[in-house]
């Protein structure tokens, strides 16, 4: 630099900076440390030629050659950029000048000190030397301080205005990850509709590399609580539906290439194979450096050894920590696109699964329950992603275990056998602990339909595996049972809670809680084994191979124990691996099949069904009998052929069809009823024509577009207009035509938020009859050709049966379209086009109203004509006064009332989550869960472990330092063989402590959480939807009773071997303390930044992992519903929506923890740098300090090692502890939900009640304190033994007597008696037990019909087929297989009114003194309800009966009559009398109706 001319004009004018931009001085820089660097270089080259010999002048003249190469790379970059580009130097370039800059001082500095040191020794220097070395030191100075200052300068001035414009604007945020305000937003606003996605283009490859692009989620994440705006965005090619489209297509090219036996497997490496082989590639030379490190470690110890004093050390110390640096961006790479790949994977194969829900017809999905296909989806997609883990390591694990011992031959000879004998020796020993697996759970009970249905994917596995694959099978057997047990406690509650059936039904979730803890443990005593065994391994290892290689007769030294002692650091991880790899790739294999039999089910065409006796037979139709087809389209609506239909898949034999030869056309335009006795197949005559039932025989043909309602009315979660409008558009004119017609028009007004009022999950805070109006309301707007109705008068009133059926289904809105009612209304019947009369599964006569009556099948009375002049009269003058005022109500505006529906929605479904760290209050309750002397036992064991491998390997130092021979060798290996002994025996009590203590939690915490659950309040299952509290009891419950556990133990692990590697490397490298303190604040400050974000990101991620489920159980429910409509896509666009939500929070999270994971292995390379450094520095002989003895050193560096896995693992290790504890603090703050009251104050004897008599006064009732009162200042009498009937029309308050009576529902005023005694002084348990009840929904649950009848098994054969006979459905049982059978989950094995006869026989036989009745003969036929109500008086004589009725015949026998209005009692009496009086309540509702 010294020869550079000031004068010079091409530097005068470089230097010019008065008047110039950053980037022209930024430019300047560049040139003139360019002219000073190749000046230098001439002046080195020149003495380079005289004194080559020289170390000095020759290490400056490879400094400066290798600056004058940085400077042409760095000029020919910014010439390729181009002449016309802004000319600019990023931060990156700035900083590398600095660098440079200081360097030079540096070598400069370095190089006088060197001609010092020669002049004192006697080496007289020349002249020119002097001249030289100064000269260059002068101008690496001067240019330093000058952009030093110029860079001050700079920095000064930036702060100056950023201060500046925060007094000017106080409320300004930081946004992004720099001091600089750049001057275009770094976020573009998108479209409406569009998702921002990150474009792998759009971030640069130091981003990429340094994980830089999550810092502005990081800064957010420490200033406040983080939302899903917040997050990363999510890549292009991690979008969920370019994902779902990937493996689709592949899927749909494997099944028609391997229709017989299509495998997702080979589907998934169509789609996914090549990335994912490519990987492999980044991972063999991720494996190989990191055995570079164990081969410089030992050439640094032989080097110290020797005490050399060349800069050979100095290169080796460098080239180990360069090793690490490498190692540490090659691990992050490869573990960030494995897990891009799996977050592909794993939205693919979810979408995939629900796709297929969307598209399978109910009789191919009934091959699976409900609870399996939701564990396909929670269990099986996640196992089948893990494949992509397991693969690669299934061959890179035994690789580096080849590898390593082969490296240990190299420095032991063949002594390392014995150490690798003690490995080989713990495979019989393995295999003999999965035999006694294998045999612990085939003892287990089993469900013998789910075994039968896994046999065939058992006899598939190979014989090698045959044990680990059945302890899988139970392991999915039980889950699928337990979570489909909790599914069916969750959603049955509140009928549970009315029969007093909580402890039965916890008690059966129990039993298999029982089954899956038992598996469970024998799993995590096994894990327990397996820990002891690997842990203990290096440390038999070190003992057999150092014993026999002394033993042997060779000395012992630094360089070979300590190159071993890391190869035995190298082995743990594969070793210990090895076992989960096998695991998870049965399990993979497993789960694979499955979604293969599942996703393989044929798919519900969209084309018409046609199964004729010319394709059974083989052979194509005729051409005239297409013809015919085609021709018949345009005249008939629907045509059935000689069809017959059975309920079940293609791959079952079913010999007994549910429909027989129906034979029917049904034209274009009628009002079909179709009419029959309780199970004649009516709803199964509707699923035909949908295509949900298996075609066998025949064909059916329909034209035009479908709507369907069905018998239990499917109602979406969302607003009231979403669940009508089903993704069409909003059409104001139609919109309140229909909701006049379904007169939803008061209902809606009564809302808080009116049509826009949100909708609890399965229609909760709606009456039976809105639910059944809504979705009428659903298929009225959707304007199609056809409807399907399923009995949907049975659920109303009379005067609102009246009112859809002339208004709605004969109105102007449908007249002109074809319907199909379903029904028992004789009004409906008697309005009819034509009649279909079904009989056990044929059509026993079809004909027009006229040809009914006249025919012997003529079961109904049909009203008379006075009866229909009095009916037109009541529509008159509903016309004047309710029709008027539901025209005068105006829509809602939806900016009106924007505000408090979201309000509302927020409040009631949106889930809270934490803020901040997990509180220490959430690991003393675990700590309680699993026990406190449990936890004092884990850590001190743990404790003494750590501390007898520690003396273990001190003592090794000490042995290597002590002799330079083979003397005293058996005594060394004595005390090597005690520290073996201690090590292994506190490993074993650690192993088996920590199994122990995670299994009492796991057992804890689960009884804990559904015995609070099941004494939960019924309003809190209304207010939080089965699928956030299913995903507690599933989800988190999963994670405490197997990840926490093991991460826990992880962490302990982890804790410890951090608190021995510091305290000896403290004792064997003093000077490291120096280092020990600066970089435990740097280590806190990074886990403190990291953590903030990564609690935040698990809690959004439990919290975007319910709306799946929810979603997922949701469509379960509507499905048939869903494709009856064509909203398959719209469905599937809303899942998607859900799914990307997910998968965009879980990539913010994993991105988050690999940007941890870089800084920490880099944090952790400087210290084996820097002891590397060291070491060499304090072996020179001239060095003032000695730094240890090569044993110490060796072991140092040997501890150094393993520290930069060691210190991610820890804090990834604490930090997914702290992210698995916000599982226990999820299902602890379900802990502290309210409680109903159980205790009693007052005692009740064994026979209460005694007479039955029921006091209502001044009762008032609200669901929520924000609506209106469901009961208002309600009294009335019920003497004993009088029956009485409820009246009133759909929401006018009938059931919340019951939910009052029953105390589902707390009253706010009033109390109410029974038999003298207030009720809110008995256990709510006990006070529902004395009653009998039949709800308004049937429910049976999975079980012999024998234990639905009587769950407490007191009643005798012969007394339960009496009442099954009283109650017309003994004909039935006696058909189906007697007392014995299984009924189907959710009671499918029978229909909705064979359901409500089994409920009903269910209340009579428990024998109580009150029975209370909701709509009980809702869906069955008018005659079989007289019967019934006939039985009903004659069994239950001095019983008081409550019936909730909407067929007012069922009533009319009755003693007393209540009408409710809003709540409010407007009428009671005799019914007789209130007949007489033409002007009352109940004479009105009897004129609506045909008795």
């Amino acid at each position: 630099m010294e020869f550079v001319c000031p004068n010079d004009p091409t530097v005068r004018l470089l230097s010019c900076r008065c008047g110039m931009g950053k980037a022209s001085r930024n430019a300047s820089r560049i040139y003139i440390l360019f002219a000073c660097c190749a000046s230098s270089v001439l002046a080195s080259y020149w003495f380079s030629i005289h004194l080559f010999l020289k170390f000095d002048t020759v290490l400056g003249f490879g400094v400066n050659m290798v600056t004058v190469s940085a400077v042409l790379i760095l000029g020919l970059t910014q010439r390729s950029s181009g002449k016309n580009r802004d000319v600019r130097v990023d931060h990156l370039k700035l900083v590398c000048l600095q660098i440079v800059s200081a360097f030079g001082v540096i070598l400069g500095l370095y190089e006088i000190y060197l001609l010092v040191k020669n002049n004192l020794e006697g080496h007289i220097s020349e002249s020119h030397y002097w001249f030289y070395r100064c000269s260059q030191l002068s101008s690496w100075v001067i240019t330093c301080f000058k952009e030093s200052s110029s860079l001050l300068a700079e920095f000064v001035f930036g702060l100056f205005v950023i201060v500046i414009r925060l007094m000017h604007a106080p409320s300004f945020k930081r946004k992004v990850d720099s001091i600089e305000d750049p001057l275009l937003s770094c976020h573009t606003e998108t479209k409406e509709g569009q998702t921002e996605c990150l474009d792998g283009k759009s971030v640069s490859c130091w981003q990429l590399l340094m994980f830089k692009f999550v810092n502005m989620m990081m800064d957010i994440g420490v200033t406040r609580q983080l939302d899903f705006q917040d997050l990363v965005p999510l890549p292009c090619e991690l979008m969920p539906s370019l994902c779902h489209t990937a493996l689709l297509d592949c899927w749909k090219a494997e099944m028609n290439k391997h229709y017989s036996d299509p495998l997702l497997f080979r589907a998934m490496y169509h789609a996914y194979g090549w990335p994912y082989l490519r990987l492999g590639l980044l991972k063999a030379l991720n494996d190989g450096v990191g055995f570079i490190g164990p081969l410089l470690l030992n050439k640094l110890i032989r080097f110290l050894q020797q005490g050399s004093g060349s800069m050979d050390g100095y290169i080796l110390a460098l080239s180990l920590g360069f090793t690490s640096i490498i190692k540490s961006f090659l691990d992050t790479q490869y573990s960030f696109r494995l897990m891009k790949l799996k977050l592909m994977m794993r939205s693919s194969i979810m979408t995939l699964i629900y796709h297929k829900c969307l598209h399978i017809s109910l009789a191919e999905c009934s091959t699976f329950s409900e609870g399996e296909v939701q564990t396909f989806m929670s269990v099986d997609a996640d196992r089948t992603v893990n494949l992509s883990n397991s693969i690669h390591d299934a061959w890179s694990l035994p690789l580096q275990i080849g590898v390593a011992l082969f490296l240990l031959y190299t420095q032991v000879s063949f002594a390392f056998i014995s150490g690798l004998t003690i490995t080989v020796l713990l495979i019989p020993v393995n295999k003999w602990i999965s035999t006694l697996i294998a045999s612990a759970t085939e003892k287990m009970m089993k469900q013998k339909d789910e075994r039968e249905r896994m046999s065939k994917e058992e006899e598939e596995v190979e014989e090698d595996v045959v044990a680990v694959v059945e302890e899988d099978m139970e392991e999915v057997e039980a889950k699928e049972e337990e979570i489909r047990s909790a599914g069916e406690l969750l959603t049955y509650i509140r009928t549970l809670k009315m029969y007093s059936w909580e402890l039965l039904f916890t008690q059966r979730l129990m039993e298999r809680r029982k089954m899956e803890v038992k598996h469970l443990s024998t799993r995590k005593y096994l894990d327990a084994w397996c820990v002891f065994f690997w842990a203990t391994t290096p440390t038999l290892f070190s003992l057999f191979t150092f014993g026999v290689f002394a033993l042997m007769g060779h000395p012992l030294d630094a360089a070979t124990v300590f190159t071993c002692v890391a190869l035995f650091n190298t082995l743990i991880s594969p070793l210990n691996s090895f076992p989960w790899v096998i695991n998870g790739l049965i399990d993979a294999i497993i789960s694979t099949r499955r979604l293969s039999r599942f996703l393989s089910c044929p798919e519900k065409s969209s084309e018409i069904k046609r199964a004729s006796i010319w394709e059974l037979q083989g052979h194509d139709p005729p051409p005239c009998f297409l013809r015919n087809l085609t021709c018949s389209k345009e005249h008939e609506a629907i045509l059935f052929k000689d069809a017959s239909s059975v309920w079940s898949s293609s791959s079952k034999v079913e010999k007994s069809t549910v429909l027989n030869n129906i034979s029917v056309e049904i034209p274009n335009g009628l009002f079909v009823a179709v009419i029959g006795e309780v199970g004649s197949g009516k709803s199964s005559l509707l699923c035909s024509v949908l295509g949900e039932m298996r075609l066998i025989q025949g064909f059916i043909l329909s034209h035009g577009s479908i709507a369907y309602v069905p018998q239990v009315p499917w109602i979406l979660s969302g607003s009231v207009r979403d669940n009508i409008l089903l993704g069409d558009n909003f059409d104001t004119i139609r919109y309140r035509e229909v909701l006049q017609a379904c007169a939803l028009d008061v209902d809606i007004s009564l809302m808080t938020g009116g049509d826009l009022a949100y909708i609890g999950e399965k229609g909760v805070n709606l009456s039976g009859g809105q639910r059944s109006r809504l979705a009428l309301a659903r298929a009225v707007y959707s304007d199609s050709d056809i409807y399907l109705l399923d009995d949907i008068l049975s659920a109303v009133d009379s005067q609102v049966a009246s009112w859809i059926l002339h208004r709605t289904i004969l109105g102007p809105l449908m007249n002109q379209k074809t319907r199909i009612l379903c029904t028992h209304n004789p009004q409906a019947i008697s309005a009819a086009d034509m009649i279909l009369i079904m009989d056990k599964g044929h059509i026993k006569w079809v004909g027009n109203l006229s040809s009914f009556i006249e025919s012997p099948h003529s079961k109904i009375s049909l009203p008379k004509d006075s009866d229909f002049s009095s009916l037109q009269l009541l529509l008159k003058e509903s016309k004047g006064s309710a029709s008027d005022e539901i025209m005068s109500m105006p829509l809602v505006d939806n900016e009106l009332i924007a505000a408090s529906v979201d309000a509302n929605k927020s409040a009631d479904m949106e889930e809270l989550r934490k803020e901040g760290k997990v509180e220490l209050a959430v690991y003393k309750s675990y700590a309680k869960f699993a026990s406190w002397p449990v936890v004092i036992l884990i850590c001190i064991s743990a404790s003494f472990m750590q501390a007898s491998r520690n003396g273990n390997d001190l003592w090794l130092s000490h042995w290597v330092d002590a002799t330079a021979g083979t003397e005293h060798t058996r005594f060394y290996l004595l005390v090597l063989s005690i520290f073996g002994f201690m090590n292994s025996l506190f490993t074993l009590a650690r192993a088996f402590s920590f199994s122990y203590g995670g299994l009492r939690a796991a057992v804890e915490v689960h009884a804990e959480l559904l015995s609070k659950l099941v004494n939960a309040p019924v309003y809190f299952f209304d207010q939080n939807p089965s699928g956030r509290i299913l995903n507690r009891l599933s989800s988190d419950l999963y994670a405490i009773d197997d990840s926490l556990p093991f991460i826990l133990n992880i962490l302990l692990a982890n804790f410890f071997s951090l608190l021995g590697i510091a305290v000896v490397l403290s004792y064997s490298q003093i000077i490291f303390l120096l280092l020990l303190f600066p970089l435990s604040y740097i280590y806190r400050k990074l886990q403190f930044y990291y953590r903030c974000t990564s609690r935040e990101l698990r809690r959004l991620d439990s919290v975007s992992r319910s709306p799946i489920y929810s979603s997922f159980t949701e469509t379960l429910d509507g499905s048939c519903t869903i494709r009856a409509f064509k909203k398959e896509e719209i469905f599937m666009a809303r899942f998607l929506e859900h799914v990307q939500l997910y998968q965009q929070t879980s990539y913010s999270e994993q991105t988050a923890s690999l940007w941890l994971s870089l800084r920490l292995q880099l944090l952790a390379a400087s210290i084996i740098l820097f002891i590397g450094v060291m070491a060499v520095i304090g072996s020179r002989h001239d060095f003032p300090l000695s730094l240890g003895t090569p044993g110490l050193v060796g072991l140092a560096l040997s501890y150094a090692a393993p520290i930069v896995s060691l210190l991610s693992s820890f804090l990834t290790s604490f930090t997914e502890t702290e992210k698995e504890m916000v599982s226990v603090e999820r299902v602890v703050e379900y802990m502290d939900i309210p409680q109903e009251r159980l205790q009693a104050s007052q005692a009740l004897l064994p026979d209460w009640p005694m007479q039955g008599q029921i006091e209502f006064e001044h009762v008032t009732l609200r669901y929520k304190p924000s609506l209106p009162a469901a009961l208002h200042d309600l009294s009335f009498s019920i003497a004993s033994g009088m029956q009485v009937g409820i009246v009133g029309r759909t929401g006018a308050g009938k059931s919340s007597i019951l939910n009052a009576l029953f105390r589902l529902t707390t009253v706010c005023n009033g109390r109410i008696l029974v038999d003298g005694l207030d009720i809110a002084d008995i256990a709510a348990r006990e006070l529902r037990g004395r009653f009998a009840v039949v709800p308004q929904s049937p429910f049976l649950f999975e079980g012999s019909l024998r234990e639905n009848l009587d769950p407490s098994c007191m009643t005798p054969d012969f007394k339960i087929w009496e009442v099954l006979e009283k109650c017309h459905i003994k004909e039935e049982v006696e058909t189906a297989g007697g007392l014995d059978i299984i009924v189907k989950e959710n009671g499918t094995s029978f229909s909705v009114g064979q359901r409500q006869l089994i409920c009903l026989a269910r209340a009579i036989i428990k024998s109580s003194k009150v029975l209370c009745l909701d709509e009980c003969t809702a869906n069955v036929d008018t005659q079989t309800a007289l019967i019934l109500q006939s039985t009903i008086s004659n069994e239950c004589k001095g019983t008081t009966v409550v019936t909730i009725a909407h067929r007012i015949s069922t009533v009319l026998n009755m003693d007393l009559i209540l009408v409710l209005d809003h709540g409010i009692l407007v009428e009671q009496g005799n019914p007789r009398d209130l007949l007489k009086d033409e002007c009352s309540r109940f004479s009105s509702f009897v004129k609506a109706s045909t008795m």
